[in-house]
């Protein structure tokens, strides 16, 4: 008995040129079964132009796309049985809720009472039962996102595909359609793959994450693996605040590598692989994973943490959280967020910064 394959969507060797352009450059990607897998990148960085193949919008000029063991390259849009949501909703202004909800049941030969047992189900699924009469101009941004998201659900598709659906909501609204969009998902279990250049989407809502640039995939995995054990400098400044210090690899120790900035400290990163002693390399460590105090008030060391020492130059209080810019000895400067403290450190104090090793990531420069 064959074994069945865990990848529900697959891209083989997916390259897409516009004449001498190369939007998308020999991508495979595996997309597990009822899973939402987010394509996270820039502006032009080839996650819209995967999304259009997948939908039959545009066709691969290499490589094969297979959705449950079937290479559909060659299958018309309409016989894909795929549900799509854009940015702009597109909802038919002139129609009832109603009819552009069952717009897709009506070229699938659904009788009319299974159309408005269906049509009312999906609603109760977006929760907004009730408005089946009603006009999209009746409604707000909020909710035609929400009935968007119902007429693509309807038709019980086989992938959901999203393509940056939250962008022209206010942030509070995209917070709620984020939580709506994701509890929808899980309940209903259909595959999805969401379109977004916003980190906080991708990290919030996603099973998987795949992180594209320039057309080329720069890493994939769970949402903690990617933020915390990002693989090279762009994957670690698109996602977070991170901070790249310069450095030169010293010698491993204690299971860390021991690096040196140029002023002559040393602090302990990992990991502590891959590298040689005098190897010019990068430290990332994000901002919030930083602890900052007045130097006149600095104790005794803890062992086995990084300690370096500066001078605040700037800082931006944001309510909650205090975000601090602070120069070290070397000329580099550290960006450290903070939950806010009843006396926030002033420009020019000398501070210092305590970073745990283990958040202190060794990169290829």
């Amino acid at each position: 008995m064959k074994e069945k394959d865990p990848a529900f969507v697959k891209f083989r060797g997916i390259v897409k040129r516009f004449g001498e352009v190369t939007a998308v450059d020999n991508v495979d990607i595996d997309i597990a079964e009822g899973s939402l897998v987010t394509l996270l990148g820039p502006s032009g960085c080839g996650k819209t132009t995967l999304l259009r193949m997948i939908a039959g919008l545009e066709t691969p000029t290499e490589g094969d796309i297979y959705i449950n063991g079937k290479r559909i390259n060659d299958v018309p849009i309409h016989k894909r049985n795929l549900g799509m949501i854009f940015q702009n909703y597109a909802l038919f202004p002139h129609k009832s809720i109603f009819d552009n909800v069952a717009f897709g049941l009506k070229y699938r030969g659904v009788s009319k009472e299974e159309m408005r047992e269906r049509v009312y189900k999906a609603l109760e699924l977006v929760r907004l039962p009730g408005v089946e009469k009603r006009m999209p101009s009746q409604l707000s941004g909020g909710q035609q996102q929400r009935i968007a998201l119902a007429r693509a659900i309807v038709i019980e598709p086989d992938v959901l595909l999203m393509d940056e659906p939250l962008s022209a909501l206010d942030e509070n609204l995209r917070e709620d359609m984020r939580r709506e969009i994701d509890n929808l998902q899980q309940d209903i279990g259909v595959t999805t793959i969401f379109v977004t250049h916003d980190q906080r989407e991708a990290l919030s809502m996603s099973d998987k994450i795949i992180v594209l640039n320039q057309g080329v995939k720069q890493q994939e995995g769970a949402p903690e693996e990617v933020y915390n054990k990002f693989t090279n400098h762009f994957v670690a400044d698109f996602l977070g605040h991170p901070n790249f210090i310069p450095v030169v690899v010293d010698r491993a120790m204690d299971g860390f590598m021991q690096v040196r900035l140029a002023s002559g400290e040393t602090f302990l990163a990992s990991p502590a692989i891959d590298f040689d002693r005098g190897d010019k390399a990068e430290v990332v460590v994000r901002a919030q994973q930083l602890k900052i105090g007045l130097k006149s008030e600095f104790g005794e060391q803890e062992e086995n943490m990084n300690y370096l020492f500066g001078e605040v130059r700037d800082r931006s209080y944001m309510g909650g959280e205090v975000s601090y810019y602070v120069g070290l000895h070397d000329g580099s400067m550290l960006h450290v967020i903070v939950l806010a403290r009843r006396v926030p450190l002033k420009r020019g104090e000398e501070v210092y910064i305590r970073m745990n090793p283990a958040d202190c990531r060794l990169i290829k420069s």
